[in-house]
């Protein structure tokens, strides 16, 4: 799995990307700047492409942190209670705050993605039966607890038909200044590959870490406010996209072992890759009318997940 591949299937498939949908769009079109074509190209094409990248960038890198911070291959947003906890912050903001604006909504969701994501940390840490897959099915355990609270309340609250539709995870709305806020991707790549040391420390337990000088907790608690700080964005912006977090970081594990420095480009790519060939087959699929994207990743992220829980079994 060499990085130069990878770049070149990324381009080929953004190439596609732009050029697919409901609209027929060709490169002479674009030719004519102010024509309409041209116009929803600007406007949609191109945000929802950027969106779709940054997106996978950061929901593979969040799940790679988690993975690592865990000790554990099955661990990440989607098993860990993340998304859940995400949803319950913007159903509280949503109540509590009628006529937040975006940012507050964030601020909220940040605080209950953060906070959900140590409780399941804090639950990994005292559970003595410890074996590879019993962790994920605890989170998922977990997970569910926390979208039953969300459901509940939602349905007293009569928003139930709102929350579900509006997280539903879709590209097919992103235009234009309704995705900017996936860019926070960006630094928090950047930043978890200067740190992508630590957290590979970190990683070998608490002891390990102690000795080499190394503050664990802070680390570890820096580590998780970048997965929740990520899941929150991408949540807002897009909706939920199960797997995406737990599946790419495996695929490259297995060719490119778990030195996180190492491996952390080839997981952005590959997420970036593997959302573009999900949302190219969503539209393509029932043409002109298209799948969510958290339907076409969840169909697809479980059947591997499922794949890697047997190989995971077979190999302990």
């Amino acid at each position: 799995m060499k990085k130069r591949y990878l770049l070149i299937a990324l381009v080929v498939l953004s190439l596609i990307s732009l050029f697919v949908g409901v609209s027929d769009i060709t490169p002479k079109d674009l030719l004519n700047l102010h024509s309409e074509k041209t116009q929803i190209f600007l406007i949609s094409r191109v945000p929802r492409l950027v969106a779709i990248i940054l997106a996978g960038f950061g929901m593979s890198i969040a799940g790679l942190i988690m993975q690592s911070l865990s000790r554990n291959k099955f661990v990440s947003p989607t098993t860990a209670g993340t998304l859940d906890a995400t949803r319950l912050g913007i159903l509280v903001s949503m109540l509590l705050f009628a006529n937040a604006s975006m940012l507050e909504k964030m601020a909220v969701s940040f605080v209950f993605a953060l906070a959900g994501t140590l409780l399941f940390m804090q639950i990994l840490d005292r559970i003595k039966f410890k074996d590879a897959i019993f962790i994920p099915l605890v989170g998922l355990m977990f997970g569910n607890i926390l979208s039953s609270i969300t459901t509940f309340f939602a349905y007293k609250s009569n928003v139930i038909q709102n929350i579900s539709t509006w997280l539903q995870g879709d590209f097919s709305m992103i235009m234009k200044g309704r995705y900017e806020l996936l860019y926070i991707s960006v630094p928090v790549l950047i930043i978890a590959y200067f740190y992508a040391n630590r957290f590979t420390v970190a990683g070998m337990g608490e002891d390990f870490a102690k000795n080499l000088g190394l503050a664990y907790k802070r680390i570890v608690n820096f580590g998780l406010i970048l997965v929740a700080l990520v899941t929150t964005t991408v949540v807002l912006t897009v909706g939920m996209i199960p797997f995406l977090g737990l599946i790419i970081p495996n695929i490259v594990s297995i060719f490119k072992g778990d030195h996180l420095q190492k491996t952390l480009p080839h997981t952005a790519l590959l997420g970036a890759i593997f959302l573009l060939i999900c949302d190219i087959l969503g539209r393509v699929l029932i043409y002109p009318y298209e799948i969510s994207i958290s339907l076409m990743v969840g169909v697809i992220g479980s059947a591997v997940f499922l794949f890697l829980l047997f190989r995971g079994k077979a190999y302990a």
